[in-house]
């Protein structure tokens, strides 16, 4: 699946400790070949229409949308970004 990142999630990204984006890094590889990973833990985000979240560790998480063939990337952040979406 082809990635597509949003200003808002670059911006997001940006601001993430190093190691964090590393994870991050690693995290979107998977996504691009396996929406499934184990380690993706990918579930809907209730209340948003074709909004999911993704998971780079316990604290910090991605969400995105998928439109036909891309996955867009919408925000990152700490797992508190799921409330101001």
């Amino acid at each position: 699946m082809r990635l597509l990142a949003t200003d808002r999630f670059l911006r997001d990204y940006a601001d993430l400790p190093h190691d964090i984006r590393e994870r991050v890094d690693r995290k979107l590889r998977y996504l691009a070949s396996d929406l499934s990973h184990p380690s993706l833990r990918v579930k809907r985000v209730r209340g948003r229409d074709r909004v999911y979240e993704g998971s780079v560790n316990m604290d910090y998480r991605f969400l995105f949308r998928i439109d036909e063939d891309v996955c867009v990337l919408e925000r990152i952040g700490h797992h508190s970004i799921l409330d101001k979406r």
